[in-house]
């Protein structure tokens, strides 16, 4: 049915926890390529397509090793943004690093618009994909408002506690700033979607307990193992910026 499709059937026979990290890998090393090729625009871009293309994984959910509960995915990709605003504030200035911020939410929401508009025509007698789009791309209004809040509230965390942990240290202690600006931001992250989506805009909310040990604590041990993951390819990125950038 062709290589894509070979490539996903090999893809499904490898562990789970293994095929996360090749992942993990390919993003950062995603971040760097883009990195060297675009500058900082680069991080710009891939910011943007993290930003929806995790906003569609997170509808599936697999089995991880250290959960009980099935996880969803998604969190490697909105985690690696922050990598990208880390980049972009050591390198190049929180303003660059809040614009990032400001440009993929906007790409996010734009793609939104544009597949509500690609669903609202009517399909064809033939057309077999309508169905399947509205599903993929037709947003849950909570789930919607919860990540677009929590995404630029953590974003901005992010960028600001790294300058703040930079200007304290005086730019020393780069893992620091790093790890833990990523490790407060992803639990702000993780804080604020699962109460807006799971308690405060859901008509059937769920105990405060399940939202804390299942959705808050659920992904939060992958989120600290990204953070300690990133830090050599931040270290890294100083030799993929351009002389001319």
């Amino acid at each position: 049915m062709g290589i894509f499709f070979d490539l996903t059937v090999t893809l499904n026979t490898l562990n789970t926890s293994l095929l996360w990290l090749v992942m993990l890998v390919f993003c950062f090393s995603s971040i760097l390529l883009f990195l060297k090729i675009f500058g900082y625009v680069g991080l710009y871009v891939y910011s943007t397509i993290a930003v929806i293309a995790g906003n569609i994984q997170v509808l599936k959910t697999v089995d991880f090793f250290y959960s009980p509960e099935p996880v969803a995915l998604g969190t490697l990709l909105f985690a690696s943004t922050f990598l990208c605003t880390d980049i972009l504030s050591e390198h190049y200035g929180k303003e660059k690093a809040q614009k990032n911020i400001l440009i993929s939410f906007a790409g996010f929401l734009t793609m939104t618009i544009f597949m509500l508009f690609t669903i609202g025509f009517k399909p064809s007698y033939i057309d077999w994909s309508h169905e399947s789009l509205s599903n993929v791309f037709t947003p849950m209004t909570r789930f919607f408002i919860a990540s677009m809040i929590s995404y630029l509230a953590s974003q901005f965390f992010d960028v600001w506690i790294y300058n703040l942990i930079k200007k304290l240290t005086f730019s020393k202690y780069l893992w620091l700033r790093n790890n833990l600006s990523t490790v407060l931001s992803s639990l702000i992250d993780n804080t604020i979607f699962s109460i807006l989506a799971w308690i405060i805009l859901n008509p059937n909310p769920e105990t405060l307990y399940n939202v804390i040990m299942i959705y808050i604590l659920g992904t939060y041990i992958l989120r600290i193992v990204i953070a300690l993951i990133d830090t050599p390819f931040l270290y890294l990125s100083k030799f993929f910026i351009s002389k001319n950038n």
